[in-house]
């Protein structure tokens, strides 16, 4: 499986909304949304319209109109979102359980590729079903306070506010203590003190 940039909008999109509902600001205007995490604006227009339609995201009109989440973030699994606007996690058609395609193997029961994708598909699903959207931002609020990073939709002084991104960091490379998993089961990881 890999994700469209649709797909990758869709989710932060979604993320971003319920940042913002955690923070108190439910509400936020289109422009603002693809500003904040650099979007297409009409791109997110057309993938905001899916997920108003589906029912995930509700369309708010007005001066201080916009889009905010439908439904609890509870209640709105990750792999839920991907499905929609991605489609299948199957990485090859014949894996796939929600949108099965016959493939040209001779003998599909007994393919070793058939077999191993297949528990690629649930290994994804397994990860994207267990989350709830609730818990993506819970984990994301919590990784910023951690670095004593300025939360989202919160004034800081100009002066005071710290820097999202270090001067000449840059891209790095993904580091495995980084992902979700560690930082949703390891809350010592999210409480431990910087050192000096």
């Amino acid at each position: 499986m890999r994700l469209t940039k649709r797909g990758e909008y869709g989710l932060r999109t979604m993320i971003r909304l319920g940042v913002a509902a955690r923070m108190g600001q439910a509400v936020q205007s289109v422009s603002q949304l693809a500003e904040q995490e650099r979007l297409p604006f009409k791109f997110l227009e057309q993938i905001l319209a899916e997920l108003r339609l589906a029912g995930y995201v509700e369309s708010v009109r007005g001066k201080h109109g916009g889009a905010k989440l439908a439904r609890p973030a509870e209640k709105i699994t990750m792999g839920e979102i991907v499905r929609l606007i991605d489609g299948k996690l199957a990485p090859i058609g014949c894996a796939s359980e929600t949108e099965y395609e016959p493939c040209s193997c001779p003998d599909e029961a007994h393919c070793g590729l058939r077999m191993l994708m297949i528990d690629v598909r649930n290994a994804i699903a397994n990860i994207l079903d267990r989350y709830t959207l609730s818990q993506v931002v819970e984990v994301t609020i919590r990784k910023l306070e951690r670095d004593n990073l300025p939360l989202p939709f919160v004034k800081v002084e100009a002066k005071n506010a710290p820097q999202w991104v270090a001067p000449g960091s840059g891209p790095r490379r993904s580091d495995p203590s980084d992902g979700f998993l560690a930082l949703l089961t390891d809350p010592t990881i999210l409480c431990a003190e910087p050192e000096d």
